[in-house]
């Protein structure tokens, strides 16, 4: 079952503002626009904290059955240890907004 990591607020410029809620982390977060990518292996989005320390990226796929389309996230930071984070970025169920997101991570 999916569980919601944080919220976020897709802004004009097509970066996303919010919050990364974590047990005992809770962090403001921009995920914004790659706008130096050069090839597939680099994020479309870079994801940083307030202090503007970079943590993860995202990256544009779509969904195999669905079709749709979506960010898949990737955290990495001192604070998680040796290993990565990774989510999901979706519509939040229950919010009218539709420019609000959910930061949703799946465990195997």
């Amino acid at each position: 079952m999916a569980q919601a990591l944080g919220f976020v607020t897709k802004t004009e410029t097509g970066a996303f503002e919010g919050t990364l809620s974590m047990m005992s982390l809770k962090k403001r977060i921009s995920i914004k626009p790659n706008e130096t990518k050069e090839g597939d292996g680099q994020p479309d989005f870079r994801v940083f904290t307030e202090d503007r320390i970079e943590i993860g990226g995202g990256w544009n796929k779509t969904g195999k059955t669905s079709g749709r389309s979506y960010i898949s996230l990737t955290f990495a930071a001192p604070e998680f240890g040796p290993h990565r984070i990774f989510a999901n970025l979706g519509r939040a169920a229950g919010h009218e907004n539709e420019n609000v997101m959910a930061i949703l991570w799946n465990p195997a």
